[in-house]
């Protein structure tokens, strides 16, 4: 029993065994880098990369499968399918970057479901072996080198600065010799003028460690100029 479960599972042909074989195994494989991204406080988490996953998977089942038993080619002509999968991905992938005038959240994520996307296909084909490898070297990337990253950078993160300021103002050099200062390198800066209602809205792009308290350094820009607001966020 347990050889015809394998022989099936490994066979060339699609059948009930292997088909069911395929999308758990697709499932999991995108459930593991779903979580980890789950973890890092992405949208798309466990249950989208699953879905992305075993949709992939099933797509490439039934491109091999329709000419397997319709027009009796062993092979299929996986290709055409594939092209559409990778497709309908690059959607699902866009829509999970978020763009604020200089600042871009959501790239790896989207790479993510891209490449889980490629993963599905794989399984699909039955590249066990080469699914599961992809995964592990995907992990890697997103734990492991993440770290590797953070330590020749000394702990420091990208963060975006947004000063809302009530007036025009043609010269950041204040701002950019206070966060200077304060050991925040400015890597970055994006202006918006509202001539109408006299405001000027900053975009500072700043590196800095992970752990760095804004507060001070928030007080000392607001006295710069006249300052309605000021809001910290992440660039992931």
């Amino acid at each position: 029993m347990w050889q015809y479960i394998y022989d099936s599972i490994n066979s060339l042909e699609v059948n009930t065994i292997n088909t069911l074989y395929r999308l758990i195994l697709g499932m999991l494989l995108g459930a593991v880098v779903g979580y980890e991204r789950r973890l890092k406080g992405q949208t798309a988490g466990v249950r989208t990369f699953s879905l992305i996953a075993m949709g992939a998977t099933l797509c490439m089942v039934l491109s091999v499968y329709v000419p397997q038993e319709y027009l009796g080619l062993k092979n299929g002509d996986p290709s055409r399918i594939a092209a559409q999968v990778v497709t309908g991905v690059g959607f699902l992938g866009a829509g999970t970057i978020i763009q604020m005038k200089g600042s871009i959240r959501g790239l790896t994520t989207a790479a993510g479901i891209w490449m889980v996307s490629a993963i599905g296909m794989a399984v699909g084909l039955g590249m066990y072996v080469v699914s599961v490898v992809a995964t592990g070297l995907i992990l890697f990337i997103l734990i492991l080198l993440e770290r590797i990253e953070n330590y020749f950078t000394s702990g420091k993160e990208t963060r975006i600065i947004t000063v809302n300021v009530s007036t025009i103002i043609d010269n950041i050099s204040e701002y950019a010799h206070t966060l200077e200062s304060n050991d925040i390198h400015l890597s970055n800066y994006y202006v918006d003028y509202d001539y109408a209602l006299n405001m000027t809205k900053l975009r500072l792009v700043v590196l800095a460690n992970n752990h760095f308290n804004y507060i001070k350094v928030f007080n000392l820009l607001r006295n710069i100029n006249p300052t309605n607001s000021i809001s910290l966020d992440n660039q992931l």
